[in-house]
């Protein structure tokens, strides 16, 4: 089976819901007409990141009922898409979240897990944390979500590969930092690196879409990209500038790629289970949250 995915790297506008909005709508036309299946948005695409007091104004529900959602699940009709936005829950808590659309439904969201409260980053004072990372069932197979600091830490990816994920999508709002001794960001770089080394690890495809622009002094470099199973970058988007990307996967090279490389089946997650027990109840370990 194959599919065409759409990486859509965006200057988002801080605060602006409604011109995020139609901006989303507006590649999601252009994408479906370029013969993408499947659209991917960065992190927080329907606000901007920089959100801090404005969080609570920008908050909204995955559903029919909500004025921003209703547009976009009408355009899952023709095309699926993950979205990034500010989710308000019941108790009135606010998380970094995205919703994967299709045929009309909120087939799922995923919460951001991970909120960095290190260098330029402050999300734990805004956000509440996530507390669940599962793969879903698409038309296209197992999928999973995760979001920027998500992916640097090893237990959801590999969470999601244990779920039966055979697809990562990875939104971002990645600010530039450094150079690595050439032109390339060494921010850049070390995503680059993440998504080609988890593309092997997971023998999975991972699609990642990262923002661009300027916010509040941050630099959003852009720079998406789509991995094959054997960690090979099919795909890559400018860096700097706004942009769709389209790149063509084809599932039949999962087959391919487990049977000469044959880590899922060798796996040993019973083993893995037993030593976290052991660590979690050992009188000296400090293992975080």
């Amino acid at each position: 089976m194959k599919l065409t995915i759409g990486l859509s790297q965006i200057n988002t506008v801080l605060g602006d819901v409604q011109a995020n909005l139609e901006k989303h709508l507006e590649i999601a036309k252009q994408a479906r007409s370029q013969g993408a299946d499947l659209l991917v948005f960065p992190e927080l695409s329907l606000t901007g990141y920089v959100l801090q007091d404005l969080v609570p104004t920008l908050a909204h529900r995955p559903n029919a009922d909500d004025p921003v959602f209703r547009p976009l699940l009408a355009a899952s009709q023709k095309i699926d898409m993950q979205v990034g936005f500010v989710e308000v829950d019941e108790r009135r808590r606010f998380y970094i979240a995205a919703a994967y659309l299709s045929g009309g439904q909120v087939l799922h969201v995923h919460r951001k897990v991970y909120l960095p409260t290190y260098s330029m980053f402050d999300e734990g004072r805004f956000f509440a944390w996530g507390d669940s990372v599962r793969a879903f069932d698409t038309r296209f197979g197992r999928v999973g979500m995760l979001i920027c600091e998500d992916f640097w830490h090893a237990s959801p990816p590999y969470l999601l590969w244990l779920d039966g994920a055979d697809i990562f999508l990875h939104m971002s709002a990645s600010p530039g930092r450094g150079l690595n001794g050439s032109d390339r960001l060494e921010s850049a770089a070390w995503v680059d690196h993440i998504n080609a080394a988890y593309a092997s690890l997971f023998t999975a495809f991972v699609a990642h879409a990262n923002r661009v622009g300027y916010e509040d002094g941050l630099n959003f470099w852009g720079g998406s990209a789509l991995y094959g199973p054997n960690g090979s970058l099919l795909v890559e988007g400018p860096m700097h500038e706004e942009a769709l990307t389209l790149g063509e996967i084809d599932l039949t090279q999962l087959h391919h790629t487990r049977a000469r490389l044959p880590l899922l089946r060798d796996e040993r997650p019973g083993l893995v289970a037993r030593e976290l027990e052991r660590i979690l109840h050992s009188p000296n370990p400090n293992p975080g949250r």
